[in-house]
């Protein structure tokens, strides 16, 4: 057997042992989709009328954004079921079995993406109960979803991190609030020209609006321009170098 395949193997295992947890407790799914929901209807319901974007309906203009405020609600979940897991003694277990070292990270982050999957699959459902609306073709919702999954992926090797450096349960979630809170400084509500000077120039120039950008111009059937490589950038290099983080601690913490 080939060190690919048993790498596969051992992790689609180990993934599916880490599916079964959620399956058994879906309240983590539904934790994780009520927080955007909350949100949604706040935004729509309440502050959705004073808010003038000039680009038609509100609930089109912020779901972009609500997505990844999804994914970060999420993430935190990694980080605690993989700091549990340290703290469990299990990852001592597995390396006492013929197992490949790294499927044991990789499990974790292919069940972190499987769940967020479906929580931004449950927002998008109450977004169009709420009257989203959006001409994009199958092939445009298709790089919607890439564009969600690769930036899961990139915070999800964030999560790791946390996870595998965290002294306390608290701690290991704690890192997800900043990353909850980075949209509200970016064009996920408001455009950001109507921010003051040194506000607007951090909201234009960090990783949130160059991807809620995109998202909302495929959408709207409009061209993305330079936003979409811009959020291409942000997501590959949060990843590369979140990943490259997390496997340098995980090999300091198993050796």
């Amino acid at each position: 057997m080939s060190a690919t395949t048993h790498f596969a193997g051992d992790t689609a295992v180990l993934t599916g042992r880490s599916l079964t947890h959620i399956l058994r407790s879906p309240d983590t799914i539904i934790t994780t989709a009520v927080t955007p929901v909350a949100l949604m209807l706040l935004f729509t319901y309440v502050f959705g009328g004073a808010i003038d974007t000039g680009q038609g309906s509100y609930i089109d203009y912020m779901l972009p954004g609500i997505l990844l405020i999804t994914i970060a609600s999420g993430i935190a979940y990694t980080a605690y079921r993989l700091f549990l897991d340290m703290q469990g003694g299990i990852f001592e277990r597995f390396q006492s079995m013929p197992i490949a070292r790294s499927s044991v990270l990789w499990a974790h982050v292919l069940t972190s993406l499987v769940a967020n999957v479906i929580s931004l699959v449950i927002v998008v459902g109450v977004g169009l109960l709420m009257g989203f609306r959006t001409g994009a073709s199958v092939l445009e919702w298709l790089a919607v979803a890439g564009i969600l999954i690769l930036f899961t992926l990139a915070l999800t090797w964030i999560a790791v991190i946390a996870g595998l450096s965290a002294k306390t349960v608290d701690g290991a979630s704690a890192f997800s609030y900043p990353l909850i809170f980075l949209p509200f400084i970016s064009s996920a509500f408001v455009p950001t020209d109507t921010m003051p000077a040194p506000v607007a120039w951090f909201a234009e120039n960090q990783p949130v609006t160059s991807i809620v950008n995109s998202l909302r111009s495929i959408f709207a059937g409009e061209p993305v321009g330079n936003d979409i490589w811009v959020a291409l950038a942000w997501c590959v290099g949060i990843l590369i170098v979140a990943y490259i983080g997390a496997m340098a601690i995980y090999r300091k913490k198993i050796s």
